[in-house]
């Protein structure tokens, strides 16, 4: 994985308050992370 896509990812993650292993390239903001 890219140096962006692991920044994404880790944004993601505390943006939603989820473990950053729980957020996946395919995972859906709704069904997934609650968002």
């Amino acid at each position: 994985m890219s140096n962006i896509d692991e920044r994404v990812l880790k944004m993601v993650a505390e943006q939603l308050g989820v473990k950053e292993e729980d957020v996946k390239p395919d995972s859906s903001f709704v069904d997934d992370l609650g968002a």
